[in-house]
């Protein structure tokens, strides 16, 4: 059979700016410019022979028939993905796409993130660190790395490492801290947007932080930790995100030994991604990374392991 096609390049454009209804908008999730984005909207039309958008001065509206053709052109496009992607022995060489907290890309991927690109030079990964909560097929985003119990329904959640909670304070200042009772003469930050904090850590500890609610308080760990190494007070350490600074003595532990959290680090992603062979390279890398690390909970060892193993 000969297909009668329009330029696939065009319908990719034609999507994206029917997606967004902003030729800006689809210029930069394509990386490209708007001009491009326009000239190949109107090369689609002129082969359809029909107007797909309304254009205005400062708005995009689909007309009628682009607005029955858009959802079709989605699903030939998804289709044509998910067929190249299944191919028998395809080899790790597209895109991968991954979001990830501000604070954990900053602190624990991206110091390794190079050691991925050594192993597997042909895979363009982007890092997304915006703080919303990400949409797999509007975003484009192919795993999420995210903290919490695992609770995503109707997606693919594997636990990467639960976090251990413990106070933190400048060298200089350790040497004052021998007790709950020395936390009370210690200005203690706080991070608003943590789910566990504090009286978290009380818990898990058995010590009463009940008079122990003043202090400052930041809305990152980023921000609460590096005043820890500034002297400013004690912070809750969580590892394995201050494991750098504990190496470095930047930050000394006080009050331990580390308390596990009931949340941790979790990658999630849509189930049908899961056989991507990018996505394959990255879960086998980030294993062995966490494999090589001495952060992990033990009960949480062989999890990773285990779901890449029932991937194969």
């Amino acid at each position: 059979m000969v297909y009668r096609l329009p330029p696939l390049s065009s319908m990719r454009l034609f999507e994206a700016a029917g997606r967004h209804l902003s030729y800006k908008a689809a210029a930069e999730d394509l990386h490209l410019t708007p001009s491009a984005i326009s000239h190949g909207v109107q090369t689609l039309e002129e082969w359809l022979g029909v107007e797909l958008f309304i254009r205005g001065k400062r708005f995009l509206t689909l007309t009628e028939a682009g607005a029955t053709y858009l959802p079709k052109v989605q699903a030939a496009l998804d289709l044509l993905a998910r067929a190249s992607e299944s191919v028998p022995g395809r080899r790790p060489t597209g895109r991968l796409a991954v979001s990830v907290p501000p604070t954990f890309g900053m602190r624990w991927l991206l110091p390794r993130l190079l050691r991925f690109n050594e192993r597997h030079p042909r895979i363009e990964v982007t890092v997304d660190t915006s703080q919303r909560q990400v949409d797999f097929s509007r975003d484009g985003i192919d795993i999420a790395i995210r903290m919490g119990r695992g609770d995503w329904p109707g997606l693919h959640a594997t636990c990467l490492v639960r976090e251990k909670l413990v106070p933190v304070c400048a060298p200089h200042l350790a040497p004052t801290i021998r007790s709950a009772d020395d936390l009370r003469r210690m200005t203690l930050l706080h991070v608003i947007r943590a789910s566990e904090d504090w009286a978290a850590w009380g818990t898990f500890a058995g010590v009463d932080v009940a008079n122990t609610t003043g202090g400052l308080r930041f809305d990152s760990i980023q921000m609460a930790l590096e005043a820890a190494v500034s002297g400013i007070g004690v912070a809750l350490g969580r590892l394995p995100l201050v494991d750098s600074d504990l190496a470095a003595n930047r930050l000394v532990q006080v009050l331990g030994p580390p308390r596990f959290c009931s949340t941790g680090y979790w990658l999630v992603m849509q189930r049908e991604t899961v056989q991507r062979p990018e996505v394959r390279a990255f879960c086998s890398w980030i294993n062995g990374e966490l494999k090589s690390s001495a952060d992990k909970d033990p009960s949480n060892d062989d999890s990773l392991a285990v779901h890449l193993h029932a991937m194969a």
